[in-house]
């Protein structure tokens, strides 16, 4: 039958070893680290990226104008690899009028399963080229979000790797301190007795 003592290695006795007392601080400062920096890490990290994602979707927002166009010319009869799911937008020949500069034609994308005919909205940017939308405040969130859990992971997994290296330095070190006990000791245990 086994018999847990709690806290033996930060009560004085004379089995606690050196490395019992440095392993029983690496736990206390691994608990601290994952329960305290590891979130913390991952807040700063997503509010970071937030204000550069919200940065960047103004910034598209104030380059990018949508249009009200209509598809004309063939669409696309065989897709690519990259487009062969039947729901993936495909470039088309649209046509709109501008206020200002007339009748404009370009290739854009738009949706699947759009006829020639078809209004369609569609984006372009200062240029005049096709664009997608700008990013919306889901794309935003999902952003922040998945950047904070990953900077909150990473933080987390060296956090670990750290612990799991002390603990074999910790093991080497009980395991060394045992071998000189033992060679001081032992001898008085396997001589002969006369």
């Amino acid at each position: 039958m086994r018999t847990r003592v709690r806290g033996w290695r930060w009560r004085r006795n004379p089995l606690r070893r050196r490395s019992d007392v440095v392993e029983a601080w690496t736990v206390l400062v691994v608990a601290v680290l994952m329960s305290v920096v590891a979130p913390l890490a991952g807040m700063a990290a997503g509010l970071h990226a937030h204000d550069q994602a919200r940065a960047l979707a103004a910034a598209q927002r104030a380059e990018r104008h949508q249009v009200r166009a209509v598809v004309v010319g063939d669409t696309p009869r065989r897709l690519t690899p990259s487009q062969s799911d039947p729901r993936q937008p495909y470039r088309a020949q649209v046509r709109w009028t501008e206020p200002g500069q007339g009748v404009r034609t370009a290739w854009a994308r738009v949706p699947a399963g759009t006829r020639p005919g078809e209004p369609v909205s569609v984006w372009f940017d200062s240029r005049g080229r096709s664009a997608g939308p700008p990013a919306d405040d889901v794309a935003v969130w999902q952003h922040t979000v998945t950047v904070g859990l990953c900077a909150a992971g990473g933080t987390a997994t060296v956090v670990l790797l750290g612990h799991v290296i002390a603990r074999r330095i910790a093991l080497r070190h009980r395991l060394a301190e045992w071998e000189r006990e033992w060679a001081r000791t032992g001898p008085r245990w396997t001589q002969p007795r006369t």
